[in-house]
């Protein structure tokens, strides 16, 4: 299928129609750097006449895996993006995301399916600061918020993803002026099947978007059916606390349950504690003990110092056993932590 152009569209300041972004696409694929290459190539597959486009997953929790999403699934994902946050057409919006992934290809996607006037900049850390008007959308990860927030009151709505969002981050949305929500997603659901409101109001529980539905397998694991985003149920490997139908809290990965002394641990809400304490980027995993089976320990990118006041409030086997400081973390082609690159490379080290 080749998808309508919204009328409304506009490209960086400019309105285009089919042949028009062709034009485009094709100079960004020959003329252009990187960044715009990956403009370029989405664009010519999105117009293509196939009815699926392939996308890779980010590989933050194993390899990267490409995925043949509908186009109509994309569709689908935009419309619902629009009603949730209530961006209809002719609204200002920004991509700063790297459009070799979902998040990146969804807002080019969302701008041509509800005729939003999208401005391309390149993706980086502090994709604002030289921003000079006010979007009334834009998605970026929790990196970029945090690297951003002197200049975060350019944007009227942000949807953070792509990774958690610490509560010392939430803390300093604090009088910015930007209402800020944490998306819930994969790659396989065209995006984000869930949203939580950060700021001006704190919700701590996850609500599903329209037409999707939620149960919890019998290991907890989230499961997913949403058959307008997905051609299948999808079982995640999130383990959740189900509010209702419609709402749930994340307890954290089933393949990250640290098991030590027979004790389960959830390295995310460990995280979300300490979270408030710790500014730098930091991860929890765990080793093997002899005694416990698996012990608690904390990375840490940054300069090495007293933590004890940080762990004052954690449970008797939540607090580390180890703690790492590094001075730099390797990270995904996304922006998040790679796990585990830093741990071998930080395990090989020490040998």
């Amino acid at each position: 299928m080749i998808p309508k152009i919204h009328p409304s569209f506009k490209l960086n300041g400019h309105s285009l129609n089919y042949e028009g972004i062709m034009t485009v696409a094709y100079s960004y694929v020959k003329e252009g750097e990187e960044w715009e290459k990956q403009v370029g190539d989405f664009l010519l597959s999105w117009l293509d006449d196939f009815d699926v486009v392939t996308v890779k997953t980010s590989g933050s929790t194993g390899i990267p895996k490409e995925y043949k999403l509908k186009k109509q699934h994309m569709i689908n994902s935009a419309v619902m993006t629009g009603k949730r946050f209530d961006i209809g057409i002719e609204k200002d919006v920004l991509c700063c995301l790297p459009l070799s992934y979902i998040a990146g290809k969804m807002m080019l996607v969302r701008a041509m399916t509800l005729g939003w006037h999208i401005d391309l900049v390149q993706p980086s850390t502090t994709p604002l600061k030289k921003v000079e008007k006010r979007y009334d959308f834009t998605a970026m990860s929790p990196l970029q918020v945090s690297k951003s927030l002197d200049d975060i009151h350019k944007v009227r709505k942000v949807i953070i993803g792509g990774g958690a969002v610490s509560q010392g981050l939430i803390q300093r949305l604090n009088g910015k002026h930007t209402q800020a929500f944490h998306t819930y997603g994969m790659t396989e659901t065209a995006s984000h099947i869930a949203v939580r409101q950060l700021y001006p109001i704190y919700e701590e529980n996850y609500s599903v978007v329209e037409n999707v539905t939620i149960e919890k397998d019998h290991e907890g694991k989230l499961v997913i059916h949403a058959p307008e985003l997905a051609r299948t149920s999808l079982v995640t490997n999130d383990l959740v606390d189900l509010i209702n139908e419609k709402e749930f809290k994340i307890l954290g990965r089933v393949d990250d349950v640290i098991n030590t002394g027979s004790v389960k641990v959830h390295p995310v809400q460990v995280e979300q504690k300490l979270s408030i304490h710790i500014l730098e980027p930091f991860f929890l995993s765990a080793r093997e003990d002899e005694e416990l089976g698996q012990k608690v320990i904390l990375v840490i990118q940054g300069e090495k110092r007293d933590l004890k006041p940080a762990f004052k409030k954690l449970d008797k086997f939540e607090v580390p056993k180890e703690i790492y400081f590094l001075k730099e973390f390797a990270l995904t082609h996304t922006g998040k932590i790679d796990k585990r690159v830093v741990l071998e490379k930080l395990f090989s080290d020490n040998r």
